[in-house]
């Protein structure tokens, strides 16, 4: 992939969670998610919070993962969307902030990967069907996760495997390789 690429995958990652953020609303804050230990209030910090994380990161850095996460009251799309445009510009503008052509510091699919997880569990919780999410998101994020994700990396952040159901789509397939259960 090219940088462009990348920043095309990466931005309709972005949208899609933006998207989903923008359905949050107060009564549904408290709702449980597939990441079993976070309601949508706090998955929503999360993946709000993952924004300055991945600029960390894309800029060199590393990001304290385990920092306590600001929470936010309602507004959760704009607040996301503008963590999400500071990634694009990072993702843009490269390490040195030259506009360089080299590729990310960070591949772009771990990014794309977060979001798509991510947007499965909060379509879950808000009852979103898989069917109005971008499944080109999911192949991206899973073809990366399975390159890359070994057993030992799941502790914290994903469960072991979980078989995905005969015919499932691509974000089951994704969300049973994050083990998440899926029916």
């Amino acid at each position: 992939m090219t940088i462009t690429d990348d920043a095309g995958i990466l931005s309709r990652a972005l949208d899609q969670t933006g998207d989903l953020l923008d359905r949050v609303r107060p009564e549904t804050a408290s709702r449980p998610t597939p990441c079993e230990e976070w309601d949508v209030a706090a998955l929503a910090d999360h993946v709000i919070q993952d924004g300055a994380n991945f600029v960390t990161m894309l800029q060199g850095g590393e990001p304290d993962w385990g920092a306590p996460t600001p929470h936010v009251e309602e507004g959760w799309g704009p607040v996301f969307k503008v963590g999400a445009d500071d990634v694009l510009h990072t993702l843009a503008q490269g390490p040195g902030g030259d506009g360089w052509e080299g590729g990310a510091v960070v591949p772009v699919g771990m990014l794309v990967a977060e979001y798509a997880v991510h947007s499965w569990d909060l379509a879950q919780a808000l009852d979103v069907p898989s069917s109005e999410l971008d499944p080109e998101l999911a192949e991206v994020g899973l073809g990366f996760m399975q390159a890359t994700l070994k057993p030992e990396m799941r502790a914290g952040a994903f469960g072991a495997e979980v078989v995905a159901p005969e015919g499932a789509g691509a974000y089951e397939r994704l969300a049973a390789f994050a083990g998440r259960k899926v029916a």
